[in-house]
C-alpha cells in the first residue's frame, strides 16, 4: 500500500510523511476521496477554514507543486496527483490505499458470516482491523479533515463489533476481555461494545464485573447524555442480574424420540441455554450426576425431561424415571420402595426383588452394571434419599431434581434453576393462552408475567385461566391479580395452584424456620441480610443465619450474593398471607415495630456522626435498636444508607400505613441529610411529607416544624423556591409559638436564602438582618456560621462579591473554631468563587481546589459541581476550553447525582461557552436551547438569561438580528434580577449596533 490513512499519514509504502502543515491537509482531503476531484472551494475551506488569505488559490496550487515533488523523492509518479479546474484528487490502484483494503476486507467478512463460515469471517475482520495504525489521520487538526476521518473510526468500530460479535460466537470470550475493556475505557458511550463486554465476562463467570460495565455506562450517559441506557443494553443488564447469560451460537441438540419417559411439554419455554448447557457438561466434560435445584414451580421436572430426552440416543439400553414425591402430599419414598419400582421399570419380576433394602439396592446395581441407561430421580427430599439409588455402571446418566440443594450428596454436579426472563415468560404465557391474545395486549401480559414473578408454575396457570375464559381479557386477569385476595388467589387451576406448592416447601423445614419465613416478608425492600432477619425474629444473628442457611437450602429463600437474601415477589406474599392470620396479628405487629426500630437505631447513629453540630438538635433522641445488630451497618455510613435507600422510604411509608407514627416521622429525619447530600430529592419530598402527617397525628408541632423545614432544602435543591418559601413560613410560625430560638435561626438564614434565590433580595435580606439581630453577640459559634454561609451564598448570588469577602473570611475563622469540616469546606468554597471574580486568580485557584478537596471528602456532591465549574470558568478564561469543558462535565454529572435541577443548567450553560470556544458551535448552541426551557420551567430567570445570553453568542456572526434578540430577552431578565451580569449584555449589545 502506497498510502495509509488508518492511522497518522503516511506515502510511499513505508514510514514517509509529508511534515508541510498544509500539504498534508490538502493530502488528507484527496485521499479521503480517492479516485474523485475535491473541489478547490472545498479544499481552501479545509486548509484556512472561516479566514482563506486572498491569495488562497495561489497557495494551494504551491502545495499540490510541493506534494509532487515529494512524491518524486518517494518514487511515487507526480501525475498521481490529477489537476482540473474545478479542483484536484489523487489516482489509486485498489491496493494503494489502507483504507479501500480495509473496506473490502470487511465486506468479504460480512459475507462469510452471513454464510454461516464464522472462522473465515474472523480472520478476514482481523486482518481489516490490524490495517488501523491509530485514530484516522491523527496529528491532522483541520475540522473538514477530521470530520471525514471520524467517519472512518466509525467504520474500525463498527466493523470491530462485528468481529467480537463472530469471536464470541466462536467461544472466544476470554480471550476478547482484555481488548474490549481497553475499547470501552476509549468510547465509553458505545453501548453496543459495553454489552458486548458485558456477555464476555457473564461467559467466563464474572457476573459481578459485568454488571460493574454496565454502572460505569450508566454514570457516562448521564454525565455525557443527560439519558439512562439504550433498552437493549438494559435488558442485557437484567440478563446478567439474572445469571441466564449465555453465548449466541450455541445451538441445542435435536430432540429423539421418547418411549421410557414421560412425555415432554410440546409448549417447553426458555430453557435452551440451559438444556445447551447441561448436555454439553454431559456428552462433553463427562458429567456422571447432574442434580437440578429450584424453588417450587420454577420447571424443575420439565427441563429434566427435556434434557433426558435430548440425551435419549445416547443410552438406549434404558431410560427411566421416578417420583420421589419429596414435596407432595405424599409421604417421600424410602430407597427401598423407590429402587424397587425401578427393577419393576428394568423387567425384573416382582418374585426376584428382594425384601432386603441392601438386597434391593445390590440387585439394582448389577442390573446397571453393563446397561447404558438414563435415570431421572425426579422430586428428591434429600441427599440421603437419592445417594443409594446411584448406579455404579461407568455407562449410566442421572438427572436429579429437588426443590432443596442436595449439600449432603457425595457426587454430582448441582445447577439452581432460576426464573425465566420477561421475554421467555411472555412467549410462555402465550403458548398456553394463545400468542394472538397475548400479542394483542402486551403491556397487560407483561404486567401478568410480572406478578407471577417469571415463575413457569404461575404463568402456566395464568395461562390456563385465560384459556379456560375466553371473554376475559388479558387486562382483567391483571386486574384480578392486583386487586382483592392477591396474585396467589387467582394462580390454581383445578387441584394445582402456587400457594399449595409454596406450602408443601414451607411444611416441612424445622419450626423455628417455619417462625422466621413469613416474619421475612414483612421487610419491602428488594434484599435484605441477617442483621435484618435477626432484628425481625428477635435472635441472636448466629442463629438466624443458620436458619436462613435452611430456608436457602429449601429454594424459600434466595442468597443473591454471600449475606444478602431475597423472597421471590409470590414467596413474599406467600409469606404474607402466613401472617396475615387473625391469630398472628399480634405476632405481625412486634415483627414491624422490631423491623422500624432497627432501621430507624442504624439511621441515627449515622446521621449522628454526618451532621454538622448545628443540626443535630434536631436529631431524635430516641435509640431503639439492638447494639449488636447496630454497630456494622452504621459503621458502613453512606454506603449502608444507599444501599438500603429503597427499603428505608417503604418502611417510612409502611410506617405511616401502619400507625407507628413516631417511628415514621423519625426515620424520616434521620435520613434527610443523607437524602439531601445523596440527591435523593424525590424520596426526601416523599418521606417528609409522609412524616409530617405522622406528626400532626401525634400532634407533635416541634416534629410538624422539622418536617417543613427539611421539606423545603428539596424544594430550594430543586429550584422550587415558592414553595420552599411557603412551607419555611409556617415552620416559622410554629417555632416561634413555641420558642425554638435555636430553630427559629436555622429557618430564618434558610427563608433568606430562598428569598434571594428566588430573586427577591430585599426579602432575603430583611431574613438575614433578623438572625443576625438575634444572635447579636448571643448566639453560639454554630449558629453564626450557618447564618454567614447562608449570607454568603445569596451576596455570591447577587453579585455583590466585595461585599460578600469579609463575611466568607469571617465564616472561615469561625468554621474553623467550632470545627465544623462541612462549613470549612463550604467557607472556602464561597471564598475561591469571590477570589476569583474579584481577579485575584493565583490565591482563588489554590483556595478552590482546597475547597474542591473538602466537599469531595464530605461527600457533598452539589457543592462539588459548585467548584468545579467556578474552576472550569477559570480555564476558560486561560485558554484552555477544552480542560474547562471536562470539569463543566464532572461538575453537571455531579448536579444531576445531587438532583440540583439548577446546578445542572449552570453546568450545561458554561459546559456550552466551553464546546463554543472550542469551536464547536452547534453543540454548545443545542446545549444553551435545552437550558433556555429547562430553566423556563423551572422559573430560574437567572440560567434563562445565561443561556439567551449563549445563543446569542453562538448565532451572532451568522444572524446579528436574531443574537440582538436574545440579548435583548437577557438584559430584560438580568435587571428583574438585579444582578451585574447585564453590563455584559449592554456591551454585546452595543458592539451589534
Amino acid at each position: 500500500m502506497r498510502f495509509g490513512i488508518l492511522g497518522p499519514l503516511r506515502v510511499g509504502g513505508g514510514e514517509s510523511t509529508v511534515t508541510a502543515g498544509r500539504d498534508r491537509v490538502v493530502l488528507a482531503m484527496l485521499l479521503l476521496r480517492a479516485g474523485r476531484l475535491v473541489p478547490i472551494e472545498e479544499l481552501v475551506d479545509a486548509v484556512w477554514e472561516e479566514r482563506p488569505p486572498a491569495t488562497a488559490r495561489a497557495q494551494l496550487q504551491t502545495c499540490v507543486s510541493r506534494l509532487r515533488r515529494r512524491f518524486t523523492e518517494l518514487g511515487l509518479a507526480p501525475e498521481t496527483i490529477i489537476t482540473d479546474p474545478v479542483g484536484y484528487g489523487v489516482r489509486t490502484a485498489p491496493s494503494d490505499l489502507d483504507a479501500e483494503v480495509f473496506a473490502r476486507s470487511v465486506e468479504e467478512a460480512r459475507a462469510a458470516a452471513a454464510a454461516g463460515r464464522l472462522a473465515n469471517a474472523g480472520e478476514r475482520y482481523r486482518s481489516a482491523l490490524a490495517l488501523w495504525r491509530g485514530p484516522a489521520l491523527g496529528g491532522i487538526p483541520s475540522r473538514s479533515v477530521r470530520r471525514r476521518a471520524q467517519a472512518l473510526d466509525e467504520q474500525r468500530l463498527t466493523a470491530l463489533e462485528e468481529c467480537v460479535d463472530v469471536e464470541l460466537r466462536l467461544g472466544h470470550a476470554a480471550e476478547l476481555i482484555d481488548e474490549l475493556a481497553e475499547s470501552v475505557d476509549q468510547h465509553p458511550l458505545r453501548e453496543r461494545l459495553r454489552g458486548q463486554l458485558m456477555v464476555a465476562l457473564s461467559s467466563v463467570g464474572r457476573q459481578a464485573d459485568a454488571l460493574a460495565v454496565y454502572r460505569e455506562g450508566r454514570r457516562s450517559y448521564a454525565e455525557e447524555l443527560g439519558i439512562e441506557p439504550g433498552a437493549e443494553l438494559q435488558a442485557l443488564h437484567q440478563r446478567v442480574l439474572a445469571g441466564d447469560l449465555a453465548l449466541a451460537g450455541r445451538e441445542t441438540r435435536p430432540i429423539a424420540p421418547v418411549r421410557s419417559l414421560p412425555r415432554a411439554i410440546g409448549d417447553f419455554t426458555g430453557r435452551q441455554e440451559t438444556v445447551a448447557r447441561l448436555v454439553k457438561e454431559i456428552e462433553e466434560d463427562g458429567t456422571r450426576i447432574q442434580v437440578i435445584d429450584g424453588m417450587a414451580g420454577s420447571g424443575k421436572t420439565t427441563l429434566a425431561v427435556h434434557v433426558a430426552t435430548a440425551l435419549a440416543d445416547r443410552y438406549p439400553d434404558a431410560q427411566l424415571f421416578i417420583d420421589l414425591h419429596g414435596h407432595s402430599a405424599r409421604r417421600p419414598l424410602t430407597p427401598a420402595t423407590a429402587v424397587a419400582a425401578l427393577l419393576r421399570q428394568l423387567g425384573v419380576p416382582a418374585e426376584r426383588i428382594p425384601e432386603d433394602t441392601d438386597d434391593r439396592l445390590a440387585l439394582w446395581r448389577t442390573e446397571l452394571a453393563d446397561l447404558r441407561a438414563l435415570v431421572v430421580l425426579d422430586n428428591a427430599f434429600a441427599a440421603d434419599q437419592v445417594a443409594p439409588l446411584l448406579p455404579n455402571g461407568s455407562h449410566c446418566q442421572v438427572l436429579i431434581t429437588s426443590r432443596r440443594r442436595l449439600i449432603g450428596l457425595d457426587e454430582g454436579r448441582p445447577s439452581s434453576l432460576p426464573v425465566l426472563d420477561a421475554d421467555e415468560a411472555i412467549e410462555l404465557l402465550g403458548r398456553v393462552a394463545g400468542a394472538e391474545r397475548i400479542a394483542a395486549e402486551p403491556e397487560a401480559a407483561a404486567e401478568v408475567v410480572r406478578l407471577c414473578g417469571h415463575l413457569p408454575l404461575a404463568i402456566r396457570l395464568a395461562g390456563a385461566r385465560l384459556a379456560h375464559r375466553p371473554r376475559w381479557r388479558v387486562a382483567d386477569l391483571a386486574e384480578r391479580m392486583l386487586a382483592g385476595a392477591g396474585a396467589l388467589a387467582e394462580l390454581t387451576a383445578g387441584q394445582r395452584s402456587v400457594g399449595q406448592a409454596f406450602a408443601l416447601s414451607y411444611e416441612q423445614v424445622s419450626p423455628a424456620a417455619q417462625r422466621l419465613f413469613p416474619l421475612l416478608g414483612l421487610y419491602p425492600g428488594g434484599r435484605l441480610d441477617s442483621r435484618v432477619a435477626a432484628a425481625l425474629a428477635e435472635l441472636p444473628l448466629t442463629d438466624t443465619q443458620e436458619l436462613l442457611d435452611e430456608l436457602v437450602d429449601a429454594h424459600l429463600v434466595e442468597e443473591v450474593q454471600p449475606g444478602r437474601y431475597r423472597l421471590h415477589d409470590l414467596l413474599r406474599e406467600y409469606a404474607r398471607l402466613l401472617l396475615a392470620a387473625p391469630e398472628r396479628q399480634a405476632e405481625r405487629r412486634a415483627g414491624l415495630e422490631r423491623l422500624l426500630d432497627y432501621h430507624l437505631a442504624v439511621t441515627l447513629a449515622i446521621a449522628r456522626t454526618i451532621e454538622a453540630a448545628g443540626s443535630r438538635r434536631n436529631i431524635p433522641v430516641h435509640t431503639p435498636g439492638r447494639p449488636d445488630l447496630v454497630a456494622v451497618p452504621a459503621a458502613q455510613g453512606r454506603a449502608w444508607f444507599e444501599e438500603n435507600l429503597v427499603a428505608l422510604t417503604a418502611l417510612i411509608r409502611l410506617a405511616g400505613e401502619e400507625d407507628f407514627p413516631a417511628q415514621c416521622w423519625q426515620l424520616a429525619r434521620a435520613g434527610w441529610r443523607l437524602n439531601f447530600d445523596g440527591g435523593h430529592l424525590d424520596e426526601l419530598i416523599e418521606t417528609h411529607t409522609i412524616g409530617r402527617r405522622a406528626a400532626e397525628r401525634l400532634g407533635d408541632e416541634a416534629a410538624v416544624a422539622a418536617m417543613l423545614n427539611y421539606l423545603a432544602s428539596a424544594y430550594f435543591r430543586l429550584a422550587r423556591f415558592p414553595e420552599a418559601i411557603r412551607v419555611m413560613e409556617v415552620a416559622l410560625e410554629l417555632r416561634r409559638r413555641l420558642g425554638l430560638r435555636g430553630d427559629v435561626l436555622s429557618t430564618l438564614w434558610n427563608l433568606g436564602a430562598s428569598y434571594a434565590a428566588n430573586g427577591d433580595f430585599r426579602q432575603g435580606k430583611a431574613k438575614f438582618d433578623e438572625a443576625l439581630g438575634m444572635i447579636n453577640g448571643q448566639g453560639d459559634g454554630n449558629e453564626l456560621t450557618n447564618l454567614l454561609n447562608n449570607l454568603c451564598f445569596a451576596l455570591i448570588g447577587w453579585g455583590r462579591y466585595a461585599e460578600a469577602l469579609p463575611i466568607a473570611r469571617q465564616h472561615l475563622i469561625l468554621a474553623r473554631q467550632t470545627g465544623d469540616m462541612a462549613q470549612v469546606a463550604h467557607a472556602f468554597g464561597h471564598l475561591g468563587m469571590i477570589r476569583h471574580r474579584l481577579g485575584d486568580l493565583g490565591p482563588a485557584r489554590r483556595i478552590l481546589r482546597l475547597a474542591l478537596y473538602l466537599r469531595r471528602k464530605a461527600s457533598n456532591r452539589f457543592g462539588e459541581g459548585e467548584v468545579l465549574n467556578e474552576i472550569g470558568v477559570m480555564e476558560r478564561d486561560a485558554g484552555r476550553p477544552e480542560r474547562a469543558a471536562a470539569l463543566h462535565r464532572d461538575a453537571l454529572m455531579a448536579m444531576m447525582e445531587a438532583g440540583d435541577r439548577i446546578g445542572q443548567c449552570a453546568s450545561r450553560n458554561l459546559l456550552a461557552l466551553a464546546m463554543l470556544e472550542q469551536g464547536d458551535a452547534a453543540s454548545a448552541l443545542d446545549l444553551h436551547r435545552r437550558v433556555l426551557v429547562d430553566a423556563g420551567r423551572l422559573g430560574a430567570r437567572y440560567e434563562q438569561a445565561r443561556a439567551l445570553q449563549g445563543i446569542a453568542r453562538c448565532v451572532r456572526n451568522t444572524d446579528p438580528a436574531a443574537a440582538r434578540l436574545h440579548l435583548t430577552r437577557a438584559l430584560g431578565l438580568y435587571r428583574q434580577i438585579d444582578v451585574p451580569d447585564r453590563h455584559e449584555v449592554e456591551r454585546l449589545l452595543a458592539e451589534l449596533g
